[in-house]
Order: structure tokens, then C-alpha cells, then sequence
């Protein structure tokens, strides 16, 4: 939903002026990144989460960025705000990938009637709170299926169950969880993430993004307030909108994994790489097979970054017709939004995966050192790509182009 920043701030703003300012706050994401990637490939090889890439990214002001100007906020637009996480996943894949949840709440809270508890997130937000969340679970016969209870404990209720996915919640203030209370409606809880009984466990296995804490959450007689409680929709209007900005926000984490590639793959053939022993170069970097291989890899982080910044464009336009009041524009918005980021997900996956590859024949043995970690862009971005079935996706693409078939896409889900 783009907004006109303000006008003309003081010389000298405040640091809240500074936060609602979009020209201010965008200005702060490139020294931003440079410290997030400081050690980034050491903090993966040793498992260390980046809590300190949080704080900063907090302290910067950045999670207000979707906010708009009416309602305190910059008045950032859907392309600056994925500009913003390609940027930081450039930097750390693991960052960009965790602040999902966040900007999802985000997202349901501009676009959602404005009630006394919205007006409380939204100054949490605007206070520079972060939100995490974890509706999925482990052991069900489906995904999506919920074994987490709410029940009901004199003025207030109990929430026990254990959540897995719970990505970013670790570095997180708040969390919602979903669950099914005493008459089996699902409902979502959102609550402080220091509550009692609430346990991070920070157990995820996978072998990409292994520091975006996504493994489980336990949820032992957590008390949870009346306020606290909300109704769960997917398939709302506002839940399919942010439905499909969930996958753009992994598409653009993919995306500055590339990117990482690319910036790490070019230092190393400055600084480390040879040129093969039958090459007519003295360096690697005169090699002209080793600056083929480099201008492919460029040219694919580019092309998944314009098929990325195309979805955006769609997106905000989605966003935009909200406030439009035509039931119609924003219906065929929706579709085109859903539409567009599939298939920038389906070209972008076979770009990127190939690009990450490619990186290895930049140099001999030497560029699959674990110091270097090259391997942790193509095992983050396999990893991301590894949350939504593509086949599913390229079927229901061209099952809407042939038949005009639209359910999946309505389902706020996966697309």
C-alpha cells in the first residue's frame, strides 16, 4: 500500500522522526546489511543465531516500514519493503527469512478494521516490537491439521500444545499460535513471547537456514487472556493478499542468497582462486571460462531480482485496491498478485538454484573450503524452496490459463 512520505522533516530529526521518515529509514538499510553480514558464514557453520542482526535491524526501525503515513508510520510501499529483505538476505539469508511472520502481521494489521486491539499492535509496532508466530505442527496426517487446545480455565484460558515452524519467533516480542478450543473452532492467541510456559526450542534440523530458529515451540498451560484471542481466516480477502506476499517474502530471500553468491563467488576469485592448470590465463580473474561462469551467475541473480521486483509492483497494487471499495478491481488484483509471484517462484527457483551452483567452478577443490561456506547460499535457497511444492504450483497455473480455474488460489495458502 504505498504512501507519500512526509515532506520536509527537520535537519536534525528525532529518532521517532527519523523511523517515519521513508527517505530516513530506507537510508539506513545499506551500513545496516554490512553488519549483518559481518561472520555470516562463520555464525552458520557454528550454528550461532543472529541475535544481535535483530536487535540491529530493531533499532533501526525497519519493522515499522509497511506502516502508513496515516496511521504514524513511513509509508513504505511492497517493493521497498522486498528491496529491504533481498538487501538483508544478501547480507544473511537466515535474517531476511526470519522477519517473515513479522511483516505478515504487519500486513493483516493496515489492512484490517481498525479496532482498540489493532491500535495496540500497531503502537507495539511502531515502539519497534517484532512478531513472530507458529501455526504448523509435526505428526499430523495433514499439513495445516492442529492438536493445539485452548480450553477454557475461569476468567481466562490454557494453551497447550507444540508448534514447529516457528521461524523468527525466537528473536521475536510477540508470537501467535493457532489452536482449536472447547468447541473445535480454530482460533489464533497472540502473546508475548516471555510468557510462562512458553518454551523456544530452537531444534530445527533442516540443512539450509539453519539460523532462522524455525524448529518447535512448546506450549505448556500458557494463560492466555480474552483479548488475546482472535478468530483464524485464510481464505479472507486480507488472508489471501497476505498469503501471496508469504511467498514473495521467501522468493526474496532466495533472491539475496543469490546475490550472496555472487558478491562472495567474485571475492573469491580476487583474492583465493587459481586459474586451472591448462589455462592460458595467469589468474582466475583473467580466465575468461572463470568470467563466463562469474557474468552467468550476475546475470541470473539479476533476472531473479527483476521477476521478484515484478511481483512486488503487483502486490502493491493489490494492496491499493483495497482502499478502493471495488469488490471486482480487487478480486482480479488478487488473482494477478497470486498469479504473478507463482510464476516468478517457478523461473526464479531454476535461475537461482543454478546460479548457487555455478559458483563451484569458479575455482578447484579450494572453493568448497568450509571456511569459505560457499555451500550455505545453495542450501539456504534449496531449503526455501522446499516450503511450497512448485509442481503444485505450475499445475495450478496453467489450470487457470486453460480452464479458468481459480480454487487454489483462493485458498490463501501457498499462493
Amino acid at each position: 500500500m504505498p504512501n507519500t512520505a512526509p515532506s520536509a522533516l527537520s535537519a536534525t530529526p528525532t529518532p521517532q522522526e527519523a523511523v517515519n521518515d521513508l527517505s530516513t529509514l530506507l537510508a539506513k538499510i545499506p551500513e545496516l546489511t554490512v553488519e549483518i553480514g559481518k561472520e555470516a558464514a562463520r555464525r552458520d557453520l557454528e550454528r550461532e543465531l543472529p541475535f544481535e542482526a535483530f536487535r540491529l535491524f530493531k533499532e533501526a526501525g525497519l519493522g515499522t516500514l509497511r506502516i502508513p503515513v496515516a496511521l504514524g508510520g513511513p509509508g513504505g510501499s511492497v517493493a521497498d519493503y522486498i528491496e529491504t529483505i533481498m538487501a538483508i538476505g544478501a547480507a544473511d539469508s537466515n535474517v531476511a527469512h526470519a522477519l517473515r511472520s513479522h511483516f505478515n502481521f504487519t500486513e493483516s494489521l493496515i489492512l484490517s478494521p481498525n479496532t482498540a486491539i489493532d491500535r495496540t499492535q500497531l503502537s507495539r509496532v511502531l515502539s519497534g516490537k517484532l512478531f513472530g508466530g507458529a501455526h504448523t505442527e509435526q505428526g499430523t496426517k495433514r499439513p495445516g491439521e492442529v492438536t493445539t487446545r485452548l480450553t477454557r480455565s475461569g476468567d481466562s484460558y490454557r494453551l497447550n500444545g507444540r508448534k514447529w515452524y516457528a521461524t523468527g519467533t525466537a528473536f521475536a516480542d510477540f508470537a501467535s499460535f493457532s489452536a482449536k478450543n472447547d468447541d473445535g473452532e480454530f482460533v489464533s492467541v497472540l502473546l508475548p513471547v516471555d510468557r510462562p510456559g512458553i518454551s523456544i526450542l530452537d531444534d530445527w534440523d533442516g540443512m539450509g537456514q539453519r539460523l532462522t530458529a524455525s524448529g518447535g515451540v512448546l506450549l505448556e498451560d500458557v494463560e492466555v487472556l480474552p483479548h488475546e484471542i482472535s478468530t483464524r481466516g485464510l481464505n479472507t480477502l486480507v488472508g489471501r493478499h497476505t498469503s501471496t506476499l508469504r511467498q514473495l517474502h521467501l522468493a526474496a530471500s532466495m533472491a539475496g542468497a543469490v546475490r550472496g553468491a555472487l558478491a562472495e563467488g567474485t571475492e573469491y576469485v580476487r583474492r583465493q582462486a587459481r586459474s586451472a592448470a591448462h589455462s592460458a590465463a595467469e589468474t582466475a580473474s583473467a580466465d575468461p571460462f572463470v568470467q563466463k561462469i562469474l557474468g552467468e551467475v550476475a546475470a541470473g541473480s539479476f533476472a531473479v531480482d527483476t521477476l521478484i521486483r515484478e511481483s512486488a509492483r503487483a502486490l502493491d497494487k493489490t494492496a491499493a485496491a483495497f482502499g478502493v471499495g471495488d469488490p471486482q478491481a480487487l478480486e482480479t488484483a488478487l488473482i494477478d498478485s497470486a498469479l504473478t509471484t507463482t510464476r516468478t517462484q517457478i523461473v526464479a527457483s531454476q535461475i537461482a538454484l543454478t546460479a548457487a551452483t555455478n559458483v563451484f567452478e569458479l575455482g578447484g577443490g579450494s572453493a568448497t573450503s568450509r571456511h569459505l561456506n560457499l555451500d550455505r547460499h545453495w542450501r539456504n535457497i534449496r531449503t526455501v524452496l522446499n516450503h511450497n511444492p512448485l509442481l503444485h504450483k505450475a499445475r495450478v497455473v496453467v489450470d487457470f490459463y486453460i480452464n479458468g480455474t481459480t480454487t487454489h488460489l483462493e485458498e490463501g495458502k501457498v499462493f
